[in-house]
């Protein structure tokens, strides 16, 4: 079988779907860590995290210290006043602080985030990060570039291929970059994969999916970890 015939054949496998990616993003944050969620399946981590775990969501548009997506009725309790990333309303928790968008950009700048969690057009194999642009289509970069560089660790969460079957974990990215060599670890539908000096380091696995498999759907050589397991959440 050629490796067209194994990507076509693999287009009908079940993969994880939005939720559960974002879940296992959650699980790299820890007590007491101060991080921005980009727009997209990122912003879902807000979801995910246990109780008794203590972390400062920080957003571009001016909030520290916000919880998890509001329910539209208590959206509508807040006016709408509080949104993430994606335009979504958060809710407030104690000690939750709001101040202007030059300081949220301050903070980013000034390496104050422990971690950034974004979304993904292409990666690379030395972790260059495109996820501001595709071609044909007009976007902004909004904060992307700033968290890229800003931030002392950035995950990118993502699907593995796109809708027509393309890598998106690439040998050199096509698409204009965000930043080069930000990129520590890649979550996607399929996989984690670290970001290492020596390569992409394939840690582990969707269910029912082995490394061949996930392979056939990436362009640079995985390397596989001596203790490649199913994914935890």
């Amino acid at each position: 079988m050629t490796g067209r015939e194994l990507r076509e054949r693999l287009k009908s496998k079940q993969r994880l779907d939005e939720q559960t990616i974002a879940l296992r993003a959650a699980k790299e944050i820890q007590n007491g860590d101060h991080v921005n969620l980009g727009m997209g399946i990122p912003t879902l981590a807000s979801n995910f995290i246990p109780e008794g775990r203590t972390v400062f969501f920080q957003s571009e548009t001016g909030i520290l210290g916000y919880g998890p997506i509001a329910t539209e009725e208590g959206a509508d309790e807040m006016g709408w006043s509080l949104i993430n990333a994606s335009g979504q309303p958060v809710m407030p928790v104690p000690g939750m602080s709001v101040f202007h968008v030059g300081e949220a950009f301050d903070m980013i700048r000034g390496e104050k985030l422990d971690l950034t969690i974004l979304g993904g057009l292409q990666v690379s194999e030395k972790g260059d990060l495109a996820n501001w642009q595709a071609p044909h289509f007009l976007t902004s970069i909004g904060g992307a570039m700033d968290l890229a560089v800003g931030a002392k660790r950035v995950i990118v969460c993502m699907t593995h291929v796109t809708r027509n079957n393309e890598y998106k974990i690439v040998k050199q990215c096509t698409f204009p970059l965000t930043a080069k060599e930000c990129v520590d670890l890649i979550i996607t539908d399929l996989a984690v994969i670290e970001v290492t000096l020596q390569g992409l380091l394939l840690r582990e696995l969707a269910p029912t999916w082995t490394a061949e498999e996930v392979q056939a759907l990436t362009e640079p050589n995985l390397i596989v970890a001596p203790d490649l397991k199913e994914i935890e959440l």
